[in-house]
């Protein structure tokens, strides 16, 4: 699942590909950008911020995608799609090629195209940046305890309050704080901790191709409770619990343990 750690090693790679180079192919498969074409513009580099991805090319332009909850980027060899891709053709929605490289994105949730000066209108709405040289811990403590009563859960997906947590690590974070992720932010003994941790977990991770929180590098143990609905705690052995959180319509997959975290669950559990 992407989240900010994914997006950073994304930038990194497609910067990598791209930067410095002309496009010779560019092919962007949404009906918006049907026309639009930036073959022969040299790309000057690729920048995450939070979960976004912006690509600037001269000329003062900058291409933005959100890989949202499946989508991706691939570098695939010169010249076209690689064999198998990350899915079947219908679901690329652009293709940026120059002579030595060619990155195709796959389901991407968004891609818009607009003057580099405007990229506030997709990414100004973001708090710092987990990853991003903008980082301010004190201005995330502050904009999450802006609305206390915010369970913690809610509030740090939300990415005007901090950019770059995503579900897996929000069930991470609550269990490695002992608390569940439906505490109030307000009732967090001390919130600073919380940030601390995540810009700690998302800084280890980012350049790994496996996402751990337990220091255990082995495919079976790298994750404390995510995606472990009633299999044993780590830590205590206690089944592992799982609900949805959040607004109607935007609920999210939430694990905890019930013993080793402490604070308010969901009616039903």
């Amino acid at each position: 699942m992407p989240e900010g750690d994914t997006v950073w090693r994304t930038a990194r790679d497609l910067h990598q590909a791209l930067a410095g180079e002309p496009l010779t192919r560019c092919d962007l498969r949404v009906p918006k950008l049907a026309t639009a074409d930036l073959s022969g513009r040299t790309v000057t580099e690729v920048i995450p911020r939070g979960k976004h991805l912006l690509t600037r090319v001269e000329g003062g332009l900058t291409l933005h995608s959100h890989l949202g909850m499946d989508g991706s980027w691939r570098i695939d060899a010169p010249g076209g799609l690689r064999r198998g891709g990350q899915g079947p053709d219908h679901q690329v929605r652009a293709v940026l090629a120059n002579t030595g490289h060619t990155a195709v994105g796959y389901r991407l949730l968004a891609l818009d195209l607009l003057r580099t000066t405007d990229e506030a209108t997709v990414v100004g709405h973001l708090g710092p940046d987990l990853l991003g040289p903008d980082w301010d811990a004190h201005k995330a403590v502050r904009r999450l305890l802006a609305d206390p009563g915010r369970t913690i859960g809610e509030a740090v997906l939300d990415q005007r309050n901090l950019a770059g947590i995503g579900n897996v690590y929000k069930s991470e974070l609550c269990f490695l704080l002992r608390v569940t992720p439906w505490l109030p932010v307000a009732s967090l003994p001390d919130p600073a901790r919380l940030v601390t941790l995540a810009k700690k977990l998302l800084e280890v991770n980012k350049s790994r191709p496996a996402r751990i929180t337990t220091a255990d590098v082995r495919p079976d143990r790298r994750l404390w409770v995510y995606g472990r609905a009633e299999r044993p705690c780590r830590r205590c052995g206690t089944p592992v619990l799982v609900a949805d959180q959040g607004p109607a319509g935007q609920e999210r997959t939430t694990y905890w343990c019930p013993h080793c975290q402490t604070g308010p669950t969901p009616p039903a559990t």
